[in-house]
């Protein structure tokens, strides 16, 4: 609950749409909101200590990313996961990664490695102690930050769109213990591809890394929708 003045995950007023927005987006990708889960306005505005109308239009913003569908006459509702969608979106994003990383060759400084190093050194740590969930929002820093230094806004922008999509997706996929340390590994020789300017070489990895684990959800998904059915 948010409503305890003390919490450190309390809303704080002065920015409280941005605060808003971040808040559903993690809840829905950490699955705190599960896919296909009718959202409880009501509730929320009660957690939040908020009213309906920042609540609504924080929900607008998910709509825009693809994490809710809002419905005429009926209850706002997060998204379904099908692989399907997870096919088709993971297909898309590993491209738009071994783009990134051909074009990143080109700008990175060494500053940018260490920004990256360090991150990727905290995904460790993280690893060690079995943090899936911090570990997880640090992977999306590390893939992004590579896209940010090809250096095209709107290909930034439409990777960060694609991003929330996928995000859930991703988390699915860290569950099992041999595809995080698959993971682990792979982000090593990322930096060092980078580091060493292999254009080429980086976008090939970067783009299995990444169908990867498409690959994984999508199965995961295929084996829960055989299970229901």
């Amino acid at each position: 609950m948010l409503t305890n003045a003390n919490d450190d995950r309390m809303i704080l007023r002065p920015s409280l749409h941005d605060q808003l927005v971040e808040r559903l987006r993690q809840m829905i990708v950490e699955t705190e909101l599960a896919p296909g889960e009718k959202i409880d306005e009501k509730r929320l505005c009660q957690q939040f200590a908020i009213s309906r109308t920042p609540l609504r239009e924080a929900l607008k913003v998910m709509a825009s990313e693809g994490l809710v569908e809002l419905l005429p006459n009926r209850s706002p509702r997060v998204s379904p996961i099908t692989p399907e969608l997870v096919g088709d979106l993971f297909r898309f994003i590993s491209w738009l990664d071994r783009q990134a990383g051909e074009l990143a060759v080109e700008n990175v400084t060494d500053k940018n490695l260490r920004d990256l190093h360090k991150i990727h050194k905290q995904m460790q740590r993280l690893y060690e102690r079995g943090d899936r969930v911090e570990y997880y929002r640090l992977n999306r820093a590390l893939h992004t930050g590579i896209v940010e230094i090809a250096g095209n806004a709107v290909f930034t922008a439409t990777y960060s769109t694609l991003m929330a999509q996928s995000q859930r997706a991703r988390y699915i996929a860290i569950q099992a213990q041999d595809h995080w340390t698959r993971g682990i590994r792979e982000h090593e020789e990322i930096l060092a591809l980078l580091a060493k300017r292999d254009g080429p070489a980086l976008g090939r990895l970067l783009m299995e890394h990444v169908s990867e684990t498409g690959r994984r959800v999508q199965a995961a998904l295929e084996e829960r929708r055989a299970l229901a059915s």
